[in-house]
């Protein structure tokens, strides 16, 4: 007895599969940024120094004076001599008188005589510095320098851009060329 046989034969797909890539593209934009530094605010105060020199002494020594001063130096001077001739008048008279019957009248006037003779020097002699030392004077007042310094902070403004993203999906398609397929035959 003969037996039937089954015969299977298969046929498998094909496909034609279309594949499109994703795309996907980032850009970071800068960020925007400025920043500005304010100036310092710088404050000077001054005030003058002051030099006075004060000469009047040098001039003085010198003799150069005002005239006002001059005319009381020189009637004050010409006022002592004046005194000075009188007394010396008065002394020299109450000699005469006092010497007077006594014949020493001509001795008394030899003596007045001697006394009154030459210049009367007033001592020695010694070399005189014009102007003096420390005629002149100076006075120093130191002037001031106050400096004030504000400094102003930098001044910064930052804006952050986001990322600007750009995505394509993929995409996959597919066509069939072979359909699948199945032969099942019976033999015998």
């Amino acid at each position: 007895m003969r037996i039937p046989q089954i015969q299977i034969s298969t046929t498998d797909i094909q496909m034609d599969y279309t594949i499109t890539k994703p795309f996907q593209q980032i850009k970071q934009p800068k960020a925007n940024l400025q920043i500005s530094q304010p100036a310092a605010t710088v404050e000077i105060n001054t005030t003058n120094a002051k030099l006075d020199i004060n000469m009047d002494q040098l001039w003085r020594d010198l003799g150069l004076k005002p005239n006002h001063e001059l005319i009381k130096e020189y009637a004050q001077k010409g006022n002592q001599e004046m005194l000075k001739g009188i007394s010396k008048r008065v002394r020299e008279g109450e000699q005469l008188m006092q010497s007077a019957g006594k014949e020493q009248g001509r001795a008394t006037i030899q003596n007045i005589a001697k006394q009154n003779h030459g210049p009367q020097r007033s001592g020695p002699y010694n070399i005189k510095f014009i102007p003096s030392i420390g005629s002149v004077k100076v006075n120093i007042i130191p002037g001031t320098t106050d400096v004030n310094i504000e400094q102003n902070k930098p001044e910064i403004d930052v804006k952050v851009n986001k990322p600007q993203m750009d995505f394509t999906y993929g995409n996959v398609s597919g066509k069939m060329i072979v359909r699948p397929d199945v032969q099942i035959d019976v033999i015998g």
